[in-house]
């Protein structure tokens, strides 16, 4: 698995938003952020946000992003758009749904899909949501502290 990109918010621009307007926080592009056990990712909007919370972190497929824009011709977009925090390539991320695994020596408990909302119509396209039905990342727990850092 490589990491193409990380990125973080200091805030919500759709969780808790439902029937509103999304937010207007923005997205931070960082070489590398600090993982932190049990929490998440420092200076991100979910840091701490509760105990055992299973989207301390959050991944995406870059394959999934380029299957995206091609299926919709939406070509003026960047994965940032989705608020996931690693944009990853070279791994299926549902193969990592219910295990454990390792990245740059952190380990993570891979917990479940990322399902994709109303709000990813928004964010990419329409079609984005139901596009990315069963391919909208990943959501899991941080086990080990640790630097991830990009390989771009």
């Amino acid at each position: 698995m490589k990491i193409e990109d990380i990125y973080i918010s200091p805030g919500h621009n759709f969780f808790g938003h439902f029937g509103g307007p999304s937010g207007k926080n923005q997205i931070i592009t960082l070489k590398e952020v600090e993982c932190v056990a049990g929490k998440g990712l420092r200076g991100d909007r979910f840091f701490g946000h509760r105990e055992n919370y299973q989207g301390q972190i959050t991944f995406f497929a870059m394959e999934v992003f380029h299957h995206l824009c091609n299926s919709l011709k939406i070509f003026d977009k960047e994965p940032r758009v989705f608020r996931r925090n690693v944009i990853t390539s070279g791994v299926d991320l549902r193969g990592l749904i219910g295990n454990d695994f390792e990245l740059q020596g952190i380990r993570f408990a891979g917990v479940a899909e990322c399902i994709p909302c109303v709000w990813m119509n928004e964010a990419f396209g329409p079609g984005a949501e139901e596009t990315l039905r069963g391919c909208g990342g990943l959501r899991a727990r941080i086990l080990t502290s640790g630097l991830l850092r990009t390989e771009a």
